[in-house]
């Protein structure tokens, strides 16, 4: 009679979701068989065939006990998560956030994945869902034909958002005179901020509003976009100084040429681990690529601008989980079928890790025939699987860790950040508990 550990898993998707997932299950001594469609079927927003290729932005968020995002990222890594390991092996500096070299970063992921003897990496594309056991992890970017197959065991639950990316520029294009190193209210220098007084901002703001967006296919009328990550022409839409109140908030970054804040900053973020490429952030856009290159050019630093990758706009779909998915993320519908990353309506690189961890987790309990792990409420991980649950279906939107899906405290904290800390503390004993005392998690070797 076969082992548990005899039993082959698939894990359908090689982004972050699906590595991480991979990765805990052959920690555990499971064979994986994990399938990744590129390089053979590339998407609209890849670029190459490497695990884990971060295609927004650079950065994993907030860093440190002090934000939901690294409440998070404490757990993840106290869990063994192979994303947080390559994250911190590639990170770049970023002020309170962690961002990374997107091309070390994926390498890395790439490499711990290939290595280990029992990941078997299958370069072609799953077009249905199969038999099970198996984690379907494909993503935001779910090619057409499994997206086909998953809505046929799902029936109405899918839902479709935009989402969109950031241009890339070079530093050295970068007009130096104009721009200034610096974060909000002194607290380092890892950003370099592009001011702009009233009329360049005014000037500026017209014509973004006016400029020409990419076509959208003949299926993708239906616009729902995620608040979180708007283009900034949408954002520019809704009024002439909503820009001003968002990714070109010049509060806390006064100009060292003047002493004064500026009518309007973007600030730029560096991309990779040289400093030779850097991002614009906040400024996800839909535009089309001339009129990028025509608009963003206004900004007086970056009037000289080389951009090496312009900015997209891309179909996301995600199944709405609190119809169609338990609490385990296993199918309602089908037994032996979890999903992970953005396709069960989290939002961001280090949510969706999260649920890859929790499927990955949840399906090596069920194999060997242990009880669900119940992801105590106190934590973050906990947290948003609760929101997956619990989130009306009827209005149900993709979600960051926040904390507002953490539950009260029971008492009124009017400083955030000791609320933070608060949260943190809680979360942090909830967690030892369930590690200590689940049995899934007492056979790996964390030394290994």
């Amino acid at each position: 009679m076969n082992s548990h550990k005899d039993i082959p898993v698939s894990v359908i998707g090689g982004g972050l979701a699906g590595a991480e997932a991979s990765w805990q299950l052959a920690r555990r001594g499971f064979l994986v068989d994990l399938y990744e469609m590129r390089p053979h079927r590339m998407t609209p927003a890849h670029s190459s065939a490497f695990l884990a290729e971060l295609v927004c932005s650079n950065s994993l968020g907030a860093d440190g006990i002090t934000s939901p995002a690294g409440i998070l990222k404490d757990e993840l890594r106290k869990m063994d998560s192979l994303i947080m390991q390559c994250a911190d092996g590639a990170k770049v500096a970023a002020g309170r956030a962690l961002a990374v070299d997107r091309q070390i970063f994926a390498d890395m992921v790439t490499d711990r994945i290939s290595s280990l003897p029992n990941i078997r990496l299958i370069r072609e594309e799953m077009t249905e869902v199969p038999e099970g056991p198996a984690i379907i992890a494909t993503g935001p970017l779910t090619s057409p034909s499994m997206a086909e197959s998953l809505a046929g065991l799902i029936g109405e639950g899918f839902l479709y958002f935009f989402d969109a990316v950031s241009p890339v520029l070079t530093l050295e294009s970068v007009n130096m005179e104009k721009a200034f190193w610096g974060s909000r209210y002194e607290k380092g220098d890892d950003y370099l901020n592009c001011p702009m007084d009233k009329e360049s901002y005014l000037a500026f703001w017209d014509q973004l509003v006016k400029a020409q967006r990419a076509p959208r296919h003949e299926l993708d009328r239906d616009i729902r976009y995620f608040e979180g990550c708007l283009p900034v022409e949408e954002i520019a839409s809704r009024g002439v100084d909503t820009l001003r109140f968002g990714p070109m908030k010049p509060v806390g970054l006064p100009d060292p040429s003047t002493g004064k804040e500026a009518y309007g900053v973007v600030q730029l973020r560096r991309d990779n681990r040289e400093g030779s490429l850097f991002n614009m952030v906040g400024f996800q856009t839909s535009l089309k690529w001339g009129e990028q290159d025509r608009v963003f050019r206004m900004i007086p630093a970056l009037e000289n601008a080389e951009f090496v990758r312009y900015g997209v706009m891309h179909r996301n779909i995600y199944v709405n989980a609190p119809r169609v998915l338990k609490s385990s993320l296993e199918l309602v519908s089908r037994q032996g079928i979890y999903l992970a990353g953005q396709i069960t309506g989290v939002e961001g690189y280090v949510e969706s890790t999260a649920t890859g961890l929790m499927a990955a987790i949840n399906l090596a309990s069920s194999l060997k025939g242990l009880p669900e792990p119940l992801w105590p409420r106190e934590s973050a991980l906990g947290s948003l699987s609760f929101y997956l649950q619990d989130a009306e279906p009827d209005s149900f939107k993709p979600m960051n860790v926040n904390l507002g899906i953490f539950p009260p405290l029971g008492k009124r904290i009017r400083h955030r950040l000791e609320k933070c800390r608060m949260v943190s503390e809680r979360a942090e004993g909830a967690m030892k508990e369930f590690l200590d005392s689940h049995p899934v998690f007492q056979e790996l070797d964390f030394r290994q």
